[in-house]
């Protein structure tokens, strides 16, 4: 009986100390154990523990190139999961530290590409639309020339249609409720729209989704 109590004992111990090892915060790695730290990180599905991972890589490494490397790494991860503000986060990160002259272009791509991401509710997400075609317009004035202008674009016309269908719900809300003043002015902006007289299919959306997206 004191044989198995001790045996107990002994594999309890053992347990403890791999958890406190397992858990123990990792410091003082090369750029390389970091980045591999990192990867591992990821293919077990844990973005929290690569986030934290990624600081101390950082701290210990302000400007190492795997460092450039992992960011655009991490970012692409959250976008993955669709967690659009810590991907912009990533990229910010990667322009502060490495943005130059030929990769500026780039990171401003994947920041405009994140938020067409994130764009998947475009009745509760108006402010979004808004936002990202005014960065969208900066981007072409700013770099006529990219190799991303055709993406960008298309996001661009996706972003102009998604407006007009909003657009288009409000307008026949207003008729329906008497607002005739505020149903002229959303008339107004549709035949001032591209898309007007245009045919177009609406979206269908899920009935469960329907019921919430109708205005």
């Amino acid at each position: 009986m004191k044989k198995h109590i001790f045996l107990a004992f002994c594999i309890g111990i053992f347990l403890a100390a791999c958890s406190a090892k397992d858990s123990e915060e990792l410091y003082n790695l090369n750029a390389t154990q970091w980045y591999k730290q990192i990867i591992k990180d990821l293919q077990d599905k844990d973005l929290e523990k690569a986030d934290t991972h990624y600081g101390g890589m950082a701290s210990e490494h302000v400007a190492d190139p795997l460092l450039q490397t992992i960011l655009i790494i991490l970012a692409q991860a959250h976008m993955d999961e669709e967690e659009y503000v810590l991907a912009e986060f990533y990229l910010d990160e990667y322009n502060k530290k490495f943005g130059n002259s030929r990769n500026v272009d780039y990171i401003r791509y994947l920041k405009i590409k994140a938020k067409f991401d994130a764009f998947a509710l475009p009745n509760r997400n108006q402010a979004l639309m808004l936002k990202s075609q005014k960065e969208i317009d900066s981007f072409l004035q700013d770099y006529p020339h990219t190799q991303y202008e055709p993406l960008v674009q298309t996001m661009l016309t996706k972003f102009n249609l998604a407006v007009f269908y909003l657009d288009d719900t409000i307008s026949d809300l207003y008729q329906r409720i008497g607002k005739e003043e505020s149903y002229k002015i959303y008339q107004q902006r549709l035949e001032e729209s591209e898309f007007f007289d245009k045919s177009i299919i609406e979206p269908e959306l899920p009935w469960y989704r329907s019921i919430f997206e109708k205005f």
